[in-house]
C-alpha cells in the first residue's frame, strides 16, 4: 500500500506540476514544453504522475510517462511510490531520461520487471550557457528551411543512429521521424549548414521553454571532422538562440565524449546537474 498517493495529474493541477517545473526549470525543461503545448489532459502520447502528501495539498514529485519515461523532484519515497505504480505495467517507453538519482533511483526497482536495459548512460553532464560565446559564428550555418527536410533527414538518420545505436526508421519506414524533423524545421529550431546539398553540421532546438532552449542532435558530417566546424557551428546555434527563443540554451552530454564536453565548455557553458538515460 502506498502511504503517500500517486494519481495522474490533469489540467486542474497544472499550477502544482508548474511549480515542481519552477524548482529546477532546467532539468524540467523537456516535460514543462509538453505540458505548455498540450496541457494535462490525457492524450496518446503520455501522461504525468504526481506524489505528494494529503496534508500539504500540494506535490512534491512528478513521473513523466510516455515514449519516455522522467521523474523530476524525486527522492527515494518518491521513487519507491512511482516504482509500485507502474511496475506491474508493460513497459512501452524507449528509454528513461532525467536527472541522474531519480532515474537510475526508479530504473533499480523497474529492472527485474522491465528489463534488461540495452544501455545505460549514468553520467550526462547537463550544461548551461546564458551568454554569447566568444568564438566567432560560422555564418554558413543557419536556420533549415521546409523544402529542405530531405536534405537533413538523412543526417538526422545517421546522427540518432551513432548517437543512440540503432536506427530511428523503425516499423513505419521513418514516417514518424521524418515528420518530427518537419516539424523542428517549420518552428525554426533546426540548423544547419549545407555544403553541395549534403548537410555538414547540424543541431536542433529539441525543447523550448521561456526559460530555456535544449539543443539535441549535434552531428558533424564524418568527413568535415577535426576541422574545427563544430565550435562555429554551435556558435551560431547560440548566437540565434538567445536572439529568438530563450534567456539561456542548455544542452546535456554524454560524459565519455571528452571532445564535446571540451567543445562546450570552450563555449561557456558550465555544468548546472547531472543527467542519465536507460536505452531500451
Amino acid at each position: 500500500m502506498l502511504t503517500v498517493p500517486v494519481r495522474q495529474l490533469t489540467d486542474a493541477d497544472r499550477t502544482l506540476a508548474e511549480r515542481v517545473f519552477a524548482a529546477d526549470p532546467i532539468a524540467s525543461a523537456q516535460v514543462a514544453e509538453r505540458v505548455a503545448s498540450r496541457g494535462l489532459s490525457w492524450r496518446s502520447d503520455g501522461r504525468l504522475f504526481g506524489y505528494g502528501a494529503p496534508r500539504s495539498g500540494g506535490l512534491d514529485a512528478l513521473l513523466w510517462l510516455g515514449g519516455q519515461v522522467t521523474p523530476l523532484g524525486t527522492d527515494r519515497h518518491a521513487i519507491n511510490a512511482f516504482a509500485d505504480l507502474i511496475s506491474g505495467w508493460p513497459r512501452v517507453c524507449a528509454s528513461i531520461v532525467g536527472p541522474a538519482g531519480g532515474v537510475l533511483g526508479l530504473w533499480e526497482k523497474l529492472r527485474p520487471s522491465w528489463g534488461p536495459e540495452r544501455t545505460v548512460r549514468e553520467e550526462q553532464p547537463l550544461m548551461l550557457l546564458n551568454h554569447m560565446p566568444s568564438t566567432p559564428p560560422d555564418p554558413e550555418v543557419r536556420a533549415l528551411r521546409p523544402d529542405e527536410v530531405d536534405v537533413l533527414f538523412p543526417a538526422s538518420v545517421a546522427m540518432y543512429t551513432e548517437e543512440v545505436g540503432v536506427s530511428p526508421m523503425g516499423d513505419d519506414n521513418g514516417h514518424g521521424y521524418r515528420a518530427r524533423v518537419a516539424e523542428l524545421i517549420k518552428g525554426g529550431r533546426a540548423f544547419g549548414r549545407i555544403v553541395d546539398g549534403t548537410v555538414v553540421f547540424k543541431a536542433e532546438l529539441a525543447v523550448v521553454t521561456h526559460t530555456t532552449v535544449q539543443v539535441q542532435g549535434v552531428w558533424v558530417h564524418p568527413k568535415w571532422r577535426g576541422q574545427g566546424i563544430a565550435a562555429g557551428g554551435m556558435a551560431a546555434v547560440v548566437k540565434a538562440s538567445l536572439r529568438r527563443f530563450a534567456p539561456t540554451i542548455s544542452l546535456y552530454v554524454n560524459g565519455f565524449n571528452e571532445p564535446a564536453r571540451r567543445l562546450y565548455q570552450r563555449l561557456g557553458f558550465r555544468r548546472v546537474g547531472t543527467f542519465a538515460t536507460v536505452l531500451f
